[in-house]
């Protein structure tokens, strides 16, 4: 019934740029506010972004404001993730989820029952 699908992970240089894509199959996104997490290889989840569920509010991680800009289109059941001026720091495996708060700290205390595949962002030369 809650199921999130990420997508547009790819290798990309230092200073280059993707769009991620976060999309519900059986529930109406609009309903919820929709984070980003990150998890690099050997440390903990991290918080990256989060978006209320008419797009007024919006809140990033000090190290990607200036750089990430989070949007969402209701009317396709999608959130994105446009990702600009990546730097090698940023590579990580990307994961979406409905949370209940409207800031970083208040969603990466929040516990998940389950994670999707995400999808790998690698930023190297």
């Amino acid at each position: 019934q809650l199921q999130l699908v990420e997508s547009g992970g790819d290798l990309v240089q230092p200073g280059g740029s993707l769009r991620l894509s976060c999309a519900a199959s059986e529930f109406p996104l609009g309903s919820y506010t929709i984070g980003w997490f990150r998890q690099a290889p050997g440390k903990e989840r991290e918080g990256v972004s989060l978006i209320s569920s008419g797009g007024l509010v919006t809140d990033y991680r000090d190290s990607v404001k200036g750089r990430f800009t989070i949007s969402r289109d209701n009317a396709k059941n999608t959130v994105y993730l446009q990702m600009d001026r990546l730097k090698s720091e940023d590579t990580a495996v990307y994961y979406c989820q409905a949370v209940l708060g409207i800031t970083i700290a208040a969603m990466e205390d929040q516990d998940f029952a389950s994670w999707g595949q995400g999808t790998q962002v690698t930023v190297s030369s």
